[in-house]
């Protein structure tokens, strides 16, 4: 089968021929629909070094995916030929007490889980390649009906992701509050529509392309602005001079943290989902009082499980553009350029096939 492997830190992915893995006990093999092309694949291609990570090269990029089971190794239960599946992405050892919670992004004993810390695409194999073997079916969730692999793909972070930091915040968004989103690219677009489906806040988007502030206005964005001098100004204006009562940063650069904190008000959550490598400094007088700045990291099998049914029931869509595998490389060079308005798919198979 054809595989697009990171063959070292620094260097560009290279699609190779390698054996279609055969799955052990407990493991599944998945006949890969759709597999997403993400920024955290560009940071792990340009950014990372030697050590950097418990875990490194070579490996099968790809950690956003979907598809159809295809072959179950002794043990595997519930699960049959050709069912429509998603991949929950992060993996941990299983046994721990946040594990066994549901909470394997924040494992305990990462030591003892196949690879520390990542998952497919993240020091496994992952789904850019025309299979994917799951080690274990918990990582595992049926696709509600209505729902392809295609557009499944993508809301396994991306859509998991600014789920999981709404809902951390959801008690501050009630009737008369304000979200601002900062950023509506392949997360903030989801984002907007996850707030706009799930909670009573207005929401305010905002972003620097053209067309990105069209994709907010389509995902429901109440009031959709572009950076410059006057956006704070304009942030206070719609909030009657208050505020933001939750601010999630999907960019995280030091220019987006400091608008963030201007925009919030005391007792405000700001959210850091982005990767931009930017910094905020925290006093007694830098954010105002009671603001919670906090980071994210994915979500988890049960929220996938509510993110999957809101897509299913049209409450939530991933603005997707496809590859095809041959094109995997192309996919991650014109995310890299900003050439992407929401999410970009890297499709081997357009439907199950035995």
């Amino acid at each position: 089968m054809k595989a697009l492997k990171l063959e070292s830190w620094h260097s560009q992915p290279v699609l190779r021929d390698v054996p279609v893995p055969r799955p052990g006990p407990g493991e599944v093999l998945v006949q890969v629909g759709g597999a997403g092309a993400c920024h955290s694949d560009l940071h792990l291609i340009h950014e990372f070094d030697e050590g950097a990570l418990p875990w490194g090269p070579p490996f099968t990029l790809g950690h956003e995916n979907a598809g159809w089971v295809h072959a179950m190794g002794p043990g595997v239960t519930g699960y049959e030929a050709g069912q429509p599946v998603a991949v929950v992405g992060a993996w941990g050892c299983g046994l721990c007490a946040r594990c066994r919670a549901g909470l394997e992004t924040y494992c305990d004993r990462p030591d003892l889980a196949r690879v520390a810390g990542g998952g497919g695409g993240l020091g496994l194999d992952g789904g850019m390649a025309e299979y994917l073997l799951v080690p274990d079916q918990r990582h595992l969730v049926t696709l509600p009906e209505g729902l392809d692999p295609v557009h499944a793909a993508p809301l396994t972070d991306a859509g998991l992701t600014p789920y999981h930091a709404v809902r951390r915040s959801r008690e501050k968004l009630v009737p008369g509050s304000t979200a601002v989103v900062i950023g509506v690219g392949g997360l903030g677009h989801l984002g907007v529509q996850i707030l706009h489906a799930t909670t009573a806040a207005r929401v305010i988007a905002v972003e620097s392309r053209d067309s990105a502030r069209d994709l907010a206005e389509r995902s429901g964005a109440d009031l959709v602005l572009a950076p410059g001098p006057d956006l704070v100004a304009e942030v206070r204006e719609a909030t009657h001079g208050l505020g933001a009562d939750v601010v999630l940063d999907f960019v995280g650069s030091d220019e987006t943290l400091r608008t963030a904190v201007a925009c919030a008000r005391m007792l405000a959550d700001i959210t850091i989902v982005g990767l931009g490598g930017g910094t905020l400094p925290v006093s007694f007088f830098s954010v105002p009082y009671e603001v919670s700045v906090q980071s994210t990291y994915w979500g988890n099998r049960s929220e996938l499980v509510e993110v999957l049914d809101l897509a299913a029931r049209g409450l939530l869509h991933a603005e997707i553009v496809r590859f095809g595998l041959h094109e995997a490389v192309t996919a991650l060079e014109q995310l890299a350029i900003g050439a992407v308005d929401g999410r970009a798919v890297v499709v081997p198979h357009t439907e199950y096939r035995r």
